[in-house]
């Protein structure tokens, strides 16, 4: 038989009742849990909590293959380890020493089916005694003496001509039963590593994590499953903060200065060329920004737009190319963009905008702050999502 295992406390202190609270409109650990009830291969599905709340969340769905366990006190406490309620499952189920049994955490929300089949798969072929879950890390470490862990300083490599570091993301474990009863550890023997994506590296601990997860999850788990979007027919976008980083910068003669992206310049390039109007609204007004338009040849340009404005403009211009808000992209960084994104089909933010404008439902978050690229990211993404969509 192969088990997979849930633990969810009740009790968490950074984020009250984590395990149940809405991530990306779901139940977070409903996320684990469909995912493991659409594997072949799993055949039960154990929740263990402490939690009446948690056991309703779960009862009240229809789940086939899933069953509440209620841990004890002593391995719900803050001190227990997970193996305490592992072991305490085992001898309550009575399981064969040859079950196979899947540590699965729900913090890990980004796992999906095929994961599972996988590394179930990869252990059916008896090479490993127990498996684990990591993904690839491309950072650069270092001792505490000042010495290189994993490169040669004197001779830096670049990303593409490194190979990284495997590390533990904590999404699952595999074992036999046998091996746990006797080791009193998730793994042991001759262990195994199941690579997953590296966007699924990050476990769900702190709020930041929350933000940054549900963000990921849109973007390379949602994305697949949600139906056909609006064609984007416009993209818009912010100056200061967004196009630029939003310095202020004067020359000695007091002359304002900014700073643009010439990756964002392309960015627009192509968008002309896959017949997609462009447009600059910003709440200042310069010259600056008037000569960066007529660089980037954009259809549209106001400037001098504050708060509510911005939407106003979006939808004068929609008007005049007879097209609806859902079929606009935008990117901005400050609260007087955030009216803005929540009316628009397709919405992003750098890395480094206001912390209000991220927390914008199904907002893009970009991997680059303002004035570093994030522009020419979006669009990126914009135009290869638009030729997954072509009939």
């Amino acid at each position: 038989m192969k088990i997979a295992f849930i633990p969810v406390r009740g009790g968490s202190k950074s984020i009250p009742y984590k395990n149940i609270k809405l991530f990306c409109n779901k139940p977070l650990v409903c996320w684990s849990i469909e995912a493991l009830e659409q594997c072949a291969d799993v055949d039960e599905i154990i929740v263990a909590t402490d939690s009446d709340k948690i056991e309703h969340v779960v009862t009240s769905n229809a789940y086939k293959k899933t069953k509440i366990f209620r841990r004890s006190a002593e391995t719900a406490s803050d001190t227990a380890s997970t193996e305490s309620v592992m072991l305490e499952y085992i001898h309550y189920a009575q399981l064969s020493t040859d079950d196979i049994f899947m540590l699965v955490q729900a913090t890990s929300p980004l796992t999906e089916t095929i994961h599972f089949s996988e590394a179930l798969e990869m252990y059916g072929k008896g090479k490993y005694d127990s498996i684990l879950t990591c993904v690839r890390n491309y950072r650069f470490f270092w001792n505490e003496d000042g010495t290189s862990m994993n490169y040669d300083y004197k001779n830096r490599p670049r990303r593409q001509n490194f190979s990284g570091m495997l590390m533990e993301n904590g999404a699952f474990y595999i074992n036999k039963v046998g091996n746990i009863l006797e080791s009193g550890n998730r793994l042991s023997g001759h262990i195994g590593i199941y690579e997953m994506p590296e966007y699924t590296a990050t476990e769900i601990d702190e709020p930041d994590d929350w933000i940054v997860l549900e963000n990921l999850m849109r973007k390379h788990v949602l994305s697949k499953h949600t139906k056909k979007r609006s064609r984007i027919k416009l993209f818009l976008c912010d100056v200061d903060g967004t196009l630029t980083d939003g310095g202020m910068y004067y020359s000695e003669n007091g002359d304002e200065l900014k700073k643009f992206n010439t990756r964002d310049g392309m960015g627009f390039q192509l968008l002309h060329e896959a017949g997609i109007k462009t447009g600059i609204i910003t709440s200042e007004d310069t010259k600056i920004v008037e000569n960066r338009a007529k660089k980037l040849k954009v259809d549209f340009l106001y400037q001098g737009k504050r708060d509510g404005g911005k939407l106003a403009v979006a939808k004068k211009i929609c008007e005049q190319l007879g097209i609806t808000l859902d079929e606009v992209a935008y990117i901005g960084d400050d609260i007087n963009c955030i009216q803005l994104l929540e009316a628009v089909g397709m919405k992003a933010c750098p890395a480094d905008a206001y912390e209000d404008v991220k927390a914008v439902p199904n907002i893009l978050v970009q991997n680059k702050r303002g004035g570093e690229g994030s522009v020419r990211d979006f669009i990126s993404y914009i135009l290869s999502h638009l030729s997954s969509n072509h009939e």
